[in-house]
């Protein structure tokens, strides 16, 4: 039973999983590698378990990743334990690791951090991922919470709806004439030149299938792409000829990719927040009015009952529930 495990052995697993080596976990732990070797064996024999690979750098294994996320949770208790009883060395830092998506990161999640910003004592480690490898995350204790498109809960974590994110179709108006002008937008769009996240991103692609009918598998207002921009879980770009142009431009940053798009690199689309002001302004043009594509975004956190991981929480929706649909 995990009560049983003593609780330097498993710290140490969890310096070794951090630091990648027994050497360097060793350094930390002020212990020889030695030392550290033999803690993780004892621990390894009283689960009757391999937990990490010996390998550089060093991984948990499935057994490992178990052990692992119950050291990030003793720890997060402990340190919030302190900080309640106020010991003298309660003073460190709290630090939160989070996953997020690419999107919501460059526009309303970091608003929310920022109402917390009057503790000097929390410090945030933000991950930007795409939503498979943010419940891989969550599954190997990496981070204690999670910004995903995914109502389904990681083992471990509870779930919290917080909106629908909104994307609307654009383009640069010099791009808009040459490209998308002399035919239905449903004929013209599908041979145009596009921006893409990277090579997982289809949500463009989902786009045009809607668009045309070319797929009843995402039709009405909803979907989803496959990169860490919202969270989707998509296959490769382009596939199967039903998508968009085989024409297209990875740009990796939000902020990069509302950029090209207004550079006339090609259409995209882009996030409500970022098009809006850019569509008053004249710097983009809708390119298929009345059309939005809605992601809806959850918040998956530890079921610990820890108060800075509330206060993150109690930020995170009300900062959606200003900003998201």
């Amino acid at each position: 039973m995990m009560s049983e495990l003593p609780h330097d052995l498993v710290r140490t697993l969890l310096a070794v999983c951090d630091e990648g080596t027994f050497d360097a976990a060793a350094g930390v732990l002020h212990v020889t590698p030695s030392a550290v070797s033999q803690r993780v064996k004892a621990l390894e024999q009283r689960t009757g378990r391999v937990l990490v690979t010996r390998t550089k750098p060093v991984r948990p294994t499935a057994s490992g990743q178990v052990v692992v996320r119950y050291a990030r949770q003793l720890a997060r208790l402990e340190g919030d334990a302190r900080a309640a009883l106020g010991m003298d060395d309660a003073g460190e830092h709290t630090r939160l690791s989070v996953a997020v998506n690419a999107d919501s990161l460059a526009t309303w999640f970091l608003p929310a951090l920022a109402t917390l910003a009057h503790d000097a004592r929390l410090c945030f480690d933000l991950r930007r991922e795409d939503e498979a490898h943010t419940a891989e995350l969550l599954r190997e204790g990496e981070v204690m919470a999670a910004v995903t498109s995914s109502p389904d809960a990681v083992a471990g974590c509870s779930v919290r709806r917080l909106g629908s994110m909104s994307y609307l179709p654009v383009a640069a108006p010099e791009f808009a004439a040459r490209w998308l002008t002399g035919d239905t937008v449903e004929r013209l769009l599908p041979r145009a030149p596009l921006i893409c996240f990277d090579r997982r991103d289809e949500f463009q692609d989902v786009f045009v299938r809607e668009l045309t009918g070319a797929s009843g598998e995402n039709s009405g207002s909803g979907g989803s792409g496959g990169s860490e921009r919202n969270g989707g879980n998509g296959t490769s770009a382009g596939s199967g000829g039903s998508g968009a142009s085989a024409l297209r431009h990875r740009i990796p940053s939000s902020e990069g990719f509302a950029d090209a798009v207004t550079a006339g690199l090609g259409w995209g689309l882009v996030p409500r927040s970022q098009a809006e002001p850019r569509l008053r302004s004249g710097a983009l043009v809708g390119i298929a009015p009345g059309r939005i594509l809605r992601v809806p975004l959850y918040w998956q956190q530890w079921r610990l009952d820890s108060p800075a991981l509330a206060a993150v929480s109690e930020a995170v929706a009300a900062a959606a529930a200003r900003s998201l649909e």
